[in-house]
């Protein structure tokens, strides 16, 4: 099957010369024999280029071209949010016959010659083919048996009802319009091509759109894979009843062969590649050569599927949904080949597919054309209508139910695909072929706009009640927290922090641990919930550790914290949705994040530094719908544990300079008194500038004062009683007067060593005396300007420190 290999304005065959054996490359950039003379006409110059006529540089030169015009117009397109597939679209018009302007079009005449076709049609038929394949390893078949009745039905309608629908509109512009067989063929190719909803595709829209983690894009996913597969199913029959028709005995053996090839790949690839992972070390990289027997075996599979008369695809799709998604050998094909497959060679494919459209063969007058964009239009509109009827009926808001039809209704590089197949095996005619290509360009501009008009993540947030520690701490509830886990040293840190906290049957805590894992080698998001109640874990094996010591947490502290682990394996530009999300739904006040720098054992410089973290906290403190904390441990801290075993105290500063996210801070280090073993000191730093008054708000000083009287009056109580402040369970209180920040870091830098941990207020962009000076030399604003101070490697110490920001109410 010949993909692309045909004329770009026609195909009707045409006598073409090459010279052979084929000559690949120049014999250099000054010899000018047999090269081609580039003629360009300008508005005020004409000039010409010589190109040497090589197999090699004219290749170079149609790269250069389509890579040109494709990032110019994405540089432009992204600005309005149209993704990446409608700028190479657009660079296909560009340079496509009969749209562009003068010059492009001899430059393109020139250098997209036939004769050239095969070299970049091979390029492209050998990227798609590796698209389909990744694209069958992202896939996790197991969400068939997971996904609830929303998703299935939505895919399922989407895909049958138009179907049924357009076939019924067929038969009757057959008759309207008294078409032949071939005719009658190519309607029921273009009914069954735009009935169909590709997950590749879909997987590149919700990306593109930045709402791959949410709810939304999780139905989306859910539903298209439903949808493909259904469709491959479909596919596989329409393609052996084609060969029926020629003959039953090559149809019988065709599906025999297709029987067996999936059969072997159950049974004998499948245990294969599992074999390879049980040789794959932990941490360790999967070896080339089990790399490339793989490869080797997709190209082998690509020629069985033409073969036996299956699509060229057939076979990688197949292989690709046998190979174990994620880590180590799913995420290894991924991450080895998807950036030159999706980043180099798909582009050219989408735009050599859109040059192949010449609007000169676009003649909507003839019968088979508006036989065609009538049923176009009624599966389209089926379709629509279909994937919209079962979330509305499952209660979805209408908006949302309308951007998910719209998301279901998009065309991208498969559909382009199958109409190249099918225009090259002159299954279609060239009008026939212009005219989809067309609604595919159509589409790939509205639906971005549509879906970004409908559907708004935030939306979720929006009216949410106040959440934070203070009001549970006002209404006497429980204190619901979400902890996160990025890397295994977080989990005796953040249980260290729990049990700070205090947990007690009068004052409960419920912990929802959310257990943070990259997405590697699948297309599909994962969130877990492991009920610790139950006595089996979860099939996944990914959060055993982490299950297994807050099981042992929650078992020391029975009545008194509850504990819910959950996994979340999303790509790591999405997890902050995950982490609010989980927030959301569990109506908690707290989430607690470490901080992205891991120090060393002697905690006193840094070992690594993760940025992909340090952008998922500041996501998380713009838009958590509850109060955040950053928690930044060096891992050189005792645990409450330990020092009461020595029945040492576990001291705590409370670092106080005012504003609403140092009374949160408060509030959440007044529990921790609870426990006779922890010592709480409430450093309030006080400045003694003479326009301090006029710098903080009125209203701010009176809510400061209010979270501060009970402390300072049992503190003026106790120097009356002669009481000593530094006994086991007590609140101590200094006062600490400073002229400016610098004052304020020699007197924090003075009790560095008297403290396992420091909690100190976010206080983003509050200008205060009391830090003046210091913002300048701040690095991390997540920080604060204090906590920033308190986790440099400036700052020697060998304490922990909790950054809080209470929940933004704007």
């Amino acid at each position: 099957m010949d993909l692309f290999n045909t004329s770009v304005r026609s195909i009707i065959p045409i006598p073409l010369c090459n010279a052979f054996p084929a000559r690949t490359h120049s014999v250099g950039l000054w010899n000018k024999s047999d090269a081609w003379q580039l003629n360009f006409t300008l508005p005020l110059v004409n000039f010409t280029l010589p190109l040497q006529n090589y197999t090699m540089p004219v290749f170079e030169m149609e790269m250069f071209t389509i890579f040109w015009v494709t990032q110019l117009s994405h540089f432009f397109l992204k600005m309005i949010g149209l993704p990446m597939f409608v700028a190479e679209l657009l660079a296909g018009v560009f340079l496509g016959y009969g749209v562009a302007v003068k010059f492009i079009q001899k430059y393109a005449i020139t250098v997209f010659r036939l004769n050239n076709q095969d070299i970049i049609g091979t390029i492209s038929l050998f990227a798609y083919t590796m698209f389909i394949f990744l694209s069958g390893v992202k896939m996790d078949l197991s969400i068939v048996f997971r996904t609830g009745s929303k998703a299935f039905h939505t895919g399922s309608l989407a895909m049958v009802a138009p179907l049924l629908l357009g076939a019924g509109a067929q038969l009757l512009l057959s008759r309207y319009f008294q078409l032949n067989k071939q005719e009658n063929l190519q309607l029921m190719f273009v009914l069954t091509t735009h009935s169909l909803t590709s997950f590749p595709v879909i997987a590149c829209l919700l990306e593109d759109l930045k709402i791959f983690n949410s709810e939304l894009g999780r139905l989306g996913l859910s539903s298209s894979i439903i949808s493909d597969i259904l469709g491959v199913v479909l596919t596989t029959l329409a393609t052996l009843a084609k060969v029926w028709d020629k003959s039953l005995g090559l149809a019988i053996l065709d599906l025999f062969l297709v029987v067996a090839f999936v059969l072997v790949v159950i049974y004998v690839a499948r245990p294969a590649m599992m074999w390879m992972v049980s040789q794959t070390p932990e941490g360790r990289p999967v070896k080339k050569v089990y790399i490339s027997i793989i490869i080797l075996a997709v190209l082998g599979s690509a020629m069985l599927s033409d073969w036996y008369h299956m699509t060229l695809v057939f076979g990688p799709m197949i292989l690709g949904l046998a190979v174990p998604d994620g880590p180590p050998l799913g995420s290894a094909l991924v991450k080895k080949f998807d950036p030159m497959v999706s980043g180099v060679f798909m582009p050219i494919f989408v735009t050599i597919a859109m040059i192949k459209a010449n609007p000169e063969d676009l003649n909507l007058n003839t019968k088979v054309a508006k036989a065609n964009a009538l049923l176009v239009l009624v599966t389209v509109l089926a379709k629509f209508v279909f994937s919209f009827i079962p979330p509305m009926l499952s209660r979805m808001p209408f908006k949302d139910a309308l951007a998910i039809a719209f998301i279901m209704s998009y065309k991208g590089v498969v559909e382009m695909a199958s109409y190249g197949i099918a225009r090259d095996s002159k299954v279609i005619d060239l009008e026939v072929y212009c005219f989809v290509m067309a609604t595919i360009f159509v589409t790939a501009i509205v639906v971005p706009f549509a879906v970004r008009y409908l559907y708004d993540p935030m939306r979720k947030y929006a009216g949410y009640q106040k959440r934070n520690i203070m009001q549970s701490a006002a209404n006497d509830a429980e204190l619901r927290i979400v902890t996160c886990i990025n890397r295994p040293d977080n989990t005796a840190a953040m249980i260290n922090l729990l049990d700070v906290s205090c947990p007690t049957k009068e004052g409960p805590i419920a912990v929802y641990v959310l257990h943070l894992i990259e997405l590697l080698g699948r297309a599909t998001p994962v969130f877990i919930s492991h009920q610790l109640q139950k006595k089996t874990l979860s099939n996944y094996s990914y959060s055993e550790n982490v299950i297994l010591s807050f099981s042992h947490f929650q078992r020391e502290n029975h009545g008194s914290a509850y504990v819910n682990v959950f996994t979340a394996i999303s790509p790591t530009d999405y997890m902050h949705e995950d982490i609010c999300t989980l927030a959301l739904d569990k109506l908690a006040s707290l989430i607690v994040v470490p901080f992205h720098k891991k120090w060393s054992l002697d905690g006193l410089t840094i070992e690594s530094e993760d940025l992909t973290l340090r952008s998922i906290n500041c996501s998380v403190m713009e838009r958590a719908p509850c109060s955040v904390a950053i928690l930044v441990d060096r891992g050189q801290s005792e645990s409450v544990e330990s020092m009461a075993s020595r029945q040492a105290s576990y001291r705590v500063a409370m670092i106080f300079l005012g504003g609403s996210d140092d009374r949160e801070a408060l509030t959440f280090a007044k529990r921790m008194v609870k426990d006779s073993c922890i010592t709480l000191t409430l450093v309030h730093f006080v400045s003694t500038a003479a326009d301090q008054d006029r710098e903080i708000k009125q209203w701010e000083k009176v809510l400061d004062h209010e979270v501060l009287k009970e402390i300072i009056q049992n503190h003026n109580q106790d120097d009356q009683d002669g009481a000593n402040v530094g006994h086991h369970g007590s609140v101590g209180y200094v006062r600490e007067m400073v002229k400016d920040g610098t004052e304020t870091a020699t007197s924090l830098r003075s009790m560095a060593d008297d403290y396992e941990l420091f909690i100190v207020g976010r206080r983003y962009k509050q200008k205060s005396n009391l830090t003046s000076g210091l913002e300048e030399w701040s690095e991390l604003p997540e920080l604060g300007v204090v906590g920033d101070l308190l986790a440099s490697t400036d700052f020697t110490t060998k304490a922990s420190v909790l950054i809080v920001q209470q929940q933004k109410t704007s």
